[in-house]
């Protein structure tokens, strides 16, 4: 299958995409491609041929050359040479800096989720101070985003803006949903409100800022978007009855209708829930309806990122009065979470305020294994080591075992394929070598021979996984590496010098 490239400007001497007849990546990621490692797995080469890329940067083709000629492992090396491009390899569908504006698909969805672009691009943070023509494309996605958000708070997957002359997509789960406050489907993929898809907006903007510098982000758009960000915590904050038993609703998805998606709970609106401090949430990151309203890892990652956006308010000296609330529902959220969501040491994945509460794990992010990289917690914690020996076990009932491939998934494919990046989850929340080797070579040797990380693998046959060209987990298995590269260089390097991109 060919796909004719839409031509995006050119940038300096830096040509973002051409005019060519390029395979559709999709199809193209299914089947071995390019030379093979010289490995014991004999991986191929994934990327596109370069006037295929949709972006290209000679810091991240550095920090390939760089981490390839130190890793031991050839194998290992392939893997990373195949994901730490691939959001730039193929996912950038729109870009003009003119216009401050990008739009970035996920892989093999043609969508912009606010979630998956924060982590896409989270690997590349350390490059953008050395890298200008990579720092203004994250600065257009943050942009366009920050129009998104302005808009559609609940929202959190949209269309290709409309000055990119790019058709909207028909997301044929969402046909027949009724989403109240109504959304415009030219702008919006799908309203399913996902708490950490806000935070993933500011944890873009922050860790662009912190490599920059640069507080030009912070426009009339950005604030818009940063309000309305705190409408949605004040009003999901809030219990679902008042002191009348009136149901109070800001925000329901009704689902149903014709949708593939199913619907929502009481019409709509969700589980009931109790003040509690912590946000509710509609849906988990998996897209799928959550059980109870309080997602504790979600909450977690809202508690860092407003600390975070508290910070880099205070230093560009604008907006105390935002600072100050960000600072203030930070220390709310994170008491919350503390004082009422563990029971014997243990979190919950999900709490409601009144007396429910689910002990399980999802393996996409914020998930309760990735509370350390989250920030909210040092993996050291009683209470991470006591929830992290549950949530790899039978007690998880998300986690799942087989003969070559076990880890956790979740109910957006099935109890029996475990996910990838719940292996990656769990390598950051260790520093136990054998636990991070055994994880990395189950990533390894559970790509179908295809050198990519897919979403869920089978535990019962090799060859059987789900999406093929998935670039958040390829994003995520890249940062993973670069951080054993700087925490246990040993374990992966020739020699143990450690080694941080862009210094």
């Amino acid at each position: 299958m060919k796909a004719l490239l839409k031509l995006l400007p050119v940038f300096g001497s830096l040509t973002i995409a051409v005019y060519a007849q390029c395979p559709d990546y999709t199809t193209y990621s299914q089947s071995p491609q390019g030379s093979l490692s010289t490995g014991p797995l004999a991986l191929p080469y994934m990327r596109p041929a370069p006037a295929c890329r949709t972006f290209n940067s000679t810091a991240v083709e550095d920090v390939i050359a760089n981490m390839t000629a130190r890793l031991k492992d050839p194998d290992i090396a392939r893997l990373f040479e195949n994901t730490f491009p691939n959001t730039l390899d193929t996912t950038v569908r729109y870009y003009n800096s003119t216009e401050n504006l990008a739009f970035i698909i996920t892989g093999d969805i043609t969508a912009q989720w606010l979630r998956d672009t924060a982590n896409q691009f989270a690997h590349y943070h350390t490059l953008l101070s050395v890298d200008k023509d990579l720092a203004a494309l994250v600065k257009a996605v943050i942009n366009n985003e920050a129009r998104y958000v302005s808009q559609y708070p609940y929202c959190g997957a949209f269309q290709p803006p409309p000055e990119s002359g790019l058709s909207p997509t028909v997301n044929d789960w969402a046909l027949g949903v009724t989403v109240n406050p109504p959304v415009d489907n030219q702008t919006v993929f799908e309203c399913k409100y996902e708490l950490d898809s806000l935070c993933g907006f500011i944890k873009l903007s922050r860790s662009y800022y912190k490599a920059t510098g640069d507080d030009s982000i912070m426009n009339d758009n950005w604030y818009a978007a940063i309000d309305q960000i705190f409408r949605v915590i004040d009003e999901q904050s809030q219990a679902s009855f008042d002191e009348d038993f009136d149901w109070i609703s800001y925000y329901n998805w009704t689902g149903g209708n014709g949708a593939l998606s199913p619907a929502v709970n009481n019409a709509g609106n969700g589980e009931p829930k109790g003040y509690t401090g912590l946000v509710g949430t509609h849906h988990r990151p998996s897209d799928d309806l959550s059980t109870f309203a309080f997602l504790t890892p979600a909450n977690a990652m809202l508690s860092v990122e407003l600390s975070y956006l508290a910070e880099i308010l205070d230093e560009v000296g604008q907006a105390e009065n935002i600072s100050s609330l960000a600072r203030q529902w930070s220390s709310t959220i994170s008491g919350a979470i503390w004082d009422t969501t563990i029971v014997n040491n243990i979190f919950a994945y999900e709490t409601n305020g009144l007396g429910s509460r689910y002990v399980m794990d999802d393996a996409n992010l914020p998930s309760l294994l990735s509370l350390p990289y989250l920030g909210f917690l040092n993996k050291t914690h009683p209470a991470y080591v006591a929830t992290r020996k549950v949530l790899l076990s039978r007690y998880n009932p998300y986690y799942a075992a087989g003969k070559n491939f076990s880890g956790i998934g979740g109910p957006h494919v099935d109890a029996w394929n475990p996910w990838p990046m719940s292996q990656v989850s769990a390598i950051f929340g260790t520093d136990d070598d054998a636990e991070i080797t055994n994880a990395l070579y189950l990533i390894a040797n559970n790509t179908n021979g295809l050198g990519l990380i897919h979403e869920s693998q089978s535990i019962y046959n090799a060859t059987d996984y789900t999406r093929p060209w998935f670039a958040w987990a390829n994003s995520y298995f890249a940062e993973m590496l670069l951080d054993l590269a700087q925490r246990k260089p040993y374990l992966i390097f020739k020699e143990n010098v450690s080694y941080t991109p862009g210094q």
